[in-house]
């Protein structure tokens, strides 16, 4: 396994989301995952929840990193790794009953944040769960002095990166359809997102068909 592409931050927060994901995923069948890095997620949250079909995915270039581990994956219910690029305006799998993404939104452009929620919004039927995982501002300040240094070494790496506003990824979130379920607080000053796509559309006092 130490030969395998490791990450030290998935390490440490794989438990702790774990927990909450047994709750939030209960009731799902099948997970997509966007950007799933190296697989220790996948695997991790597979193996903890035997019941769901987990399908990990990462840019065509990545999948060299991801691919190791999910091979050595000793369970039956993680599928194989695809190639996906939330930019693109066709994904090359359906969105299934719930979706995950740990680390990614401060990663991507926030151009492509856009884009993918664009994508749920099209793509995504009723009941579905979307839980994302990172480092989020609110009211537009940092909600600590290491994830001000953490958004300073984010720009120095690419000028497209940064923490994201929680009010403007939420904002995305409910133009495609999703309701804000849960916001719950996690190690290293992160933050573990639940939206929701009802079975039907919310309708205002007196509205009628």
């Amino acid at each position: 396994m130490d030969a395998l592409p490791f990450s030290q931050a998935c390490e440490n927060n794989k438990a702790f989301i774990l927990e909450v994901l047994l709750e939030v995923f209960a009731d799902r069948r099948e997970v997509l995952e966007i950007a799933s890095g190296t697989g220790q997620h996948a695997c991790h949250f597979a193996a903890g929840m035997p019941w769901l079909r987990w399908q990990p995915t990462e840019l065509a270039e990545n999948l060299r990193f991801l691919l190791p581990r999910c091979r050595a994956y000793a369970g039956a219910n993680l599928l194989p790794p695809v190639a996906l690029d939330v930019r693109d305006p066709a994904w090359p799998l359906a969105i299934p009953d719930a979706m995950f993404s740990a680390n990614s939104l401060h990663i991507m452009a926030f151009a492509a944040v856009e884009q993918f929620f664009a994508a749920l919004a099209e793509q995504a039927g009723p009941d579905v769960t979307l839980v994302v995982y990172g480092p989020f501002n609110y009211c537009g300040k940092y909600t600590s002095p290491s994830n001000a240094r953490f958004d300073r070494w984010l720009a120095q790496q690419h000028p497209d990166s940064a923490i994201r506003d929680f009010e403007a990824v939420d904002r995305l979130a409910a133009q495609a359809g999703f309701a804000l379920r849960a916001d719950h607080d996690m190690p290293a000053n992160n933050r573990l997102l639940v939206w929701h796509k009802p079975l039907r559309e919310q309708r205002t006092p007196g509205q009628v068909d």
